[in-house]
């Protein structure tokens, strides 16, 4: 086995390769899924259902927000690029995991939710970068999963990854939740 042969005597290109497809097949899949989708805007989200439901996703979602803002400084922390942190203690690298465990969790009643009520939308800019994100955050997703247990990668593959998924959970708050709070408009930046 060469040097530049991962796990299953795959080159990384073509690894890479295969990960970009599966990463496409899922957002294309809840793309065409949510086009398809008859919307059912009285769907229920923990009992709670119209505006009660989107409060609770906007609730939830600032919640995944400040996991992936987590995420993101204890990645920093493992690759030694946080100032003045020192060496990360064992533990970091099992946080960093139990957060990203997390924010997957909480996100999933949020997106089912909005995959039930409304679909993939494309009605709005607003509306339209929000359903497309979405889309893209689960393809995205199971893409750093793979990346994750994917040896002998170029070194950026990973954390552009990472900080893909973390901007793409950004602009999906700033599209609901951000959006819910400031009175149902987006406020300028």
């Amino acid at each position: 086995m060469t040097r530049r042969r991962t796990l299953g005597g795959k080159t990384p290109p073509i690894r890479l390769a295969g990960i970009g497809l599966v990463a496409t097949g899922v957002a294309t899949t809840l793309y065409v899924a949510g086009r398809v989708h008859v919307a059912d805007p009285a769907a229920s989200l923990f009992g709670r259902q119209y505006l009660a439901a989107v409060a609770l996703k906007a609730l939830l979602a600032s919640a995944v927000l400040g996991l992936a803002a987590l995420q993101v400084l204890l990645a920093l922390w493992m690759y030694r690029k946080l100032p003045l942190a020192g060496e990360p203690p064992r533990p970091v690298r099992r946080a960093h995991r139990l957060a990203g465990f997390a924010l997957f969790a909480l996100s999933l009643p949020v997106a089912v939710h909005c995959l039930i009520a409304y679909g993939v939308q494309l009605t709005s800019v607003r509306v339209a970068v929000h359903s497309l994100a979405r889309c893209f955050f689960y393809g995205a997703f199971a893409a750093k999963v793979l990346l994750v247990q994917a040896r002998r990668l170029p070194g950026w593959v990973l954390p552009a990854a990472g900080g893909t998924l973390a901007v793409t959970v950004a602009v999906l708050w700033y599209s609901s939740a951000l959006w819910f709070y400031h009175g149902s408009q987006l406020p300028h930046l």
